[in-house]
């Protein structure tokens, strides 16, 4: 088996999370820009777009965007609920990214979509080329988990049928070492003569990085860390009752 998130950026990927709410996006993307503080028109990157609600509430807002992800399959999704071509949508992989140094105004990574390797010099590589592709000077902004919400509030299991399909979801969530790790269960429905074909199964992981060591991993990767935020309110950080950690900050050098 290949990297997790090879095997799970598919075509069930796109029902599993059928359920997630375009219009929040483009609310929360609204509040989170006016902290990022550019003018409209700027160039904007962002880092892991999947299929793109994030992407596409920054280019109604007005910035040049970049939606990189490296699932074409998510990316075809993307694609397909753009048909004006207003985002330019790349395939990439966040550990390299494929621009030149300095293109960017400002790179974005929402709803926790970092921390997904095993080794922590990849996490730091993300880093490290967000800050190679930013402008002087540019700006960052990173929507990830907080892990001590988290493993206070982790549901542990979770069911649901998507109607569209008929498809049963089952989620199983665990905590292993510092990872958060999901195990889904996709499950077809019966046929006309009662059978059933089989389940389809996909793991997701996450490393639960706390405020310290982004601290360490952004000094190290020469990104200069100005606010955290406890959610998509503009909250206060809090390390125990804080629902996100949203790091904003700048390119160092």
């Amino acid at each position: 088996m290949g990297d997790w998130f090879t095997e799970s950026f598919g075509e069930d990927y796109k029902i599993v999370y059928r359920h997630r709410n375009w219009e929040n996006a483009k609310r929360e993307i609204g509040a989170m820009m006016e902290w990022v503080n550019i003018p409209a028109n700027s160039s904007v990157l962002d880092v892991g777009c999947g299929m793109g609600r994030h992407a596409l509430a920054l280019k109604a807002l007005g910035y040049e965007v970049t939606g990189l992800d490296l699932s074409e399959v998510l990316l075809t999704e993307a694609r397909s609920a753009d048909p004006e071509y207003g985002v330019d949508w790349v395939r990439g992989d966040m550990r390299s990214l494929p621009f030149d140094c300095g293109t960017f105004d400002a790179t974005v990574n929402w709803f926790t979509s970092f921390g997904y390797f095993v080794d922590d010099q990849d996490n730091l590589r993300v880093l490290q080329e967000m800050r190679r592709v930013l402008k002087p000077d540019g700006r960052y902004l990173i929507d990830y988990l907080n892990p001590s919400y988290l493993l206070r509030h982790l549901v542990p299991e979770s069911d649901r049928v998507d109607e569209p399909t008929g498809l049963r979801i089952t989620e199983i969530r665990t905590i292993e070492e510092d990872f958060v790790i999901k195990k889904i269960e996709v499950m077809p429905p019966r046929d006309d003569a009662g059978i059933q074909g089989p389940s389809r199964h996909y793991e997701e992981r996450v490393r639960l990085i706390g405020l310290k060591k982004f601290q360490g991993l952004l000094m190290e990767a020469g990104l200069f860390l100005e606010r955290v935020y406890g959610d998509y309110d503009g909250s206060e950080y809090d390390s125990e009752s804080s629902k996100r950690l949203i790091l904003l900050g700048r390119r160092t050098g």
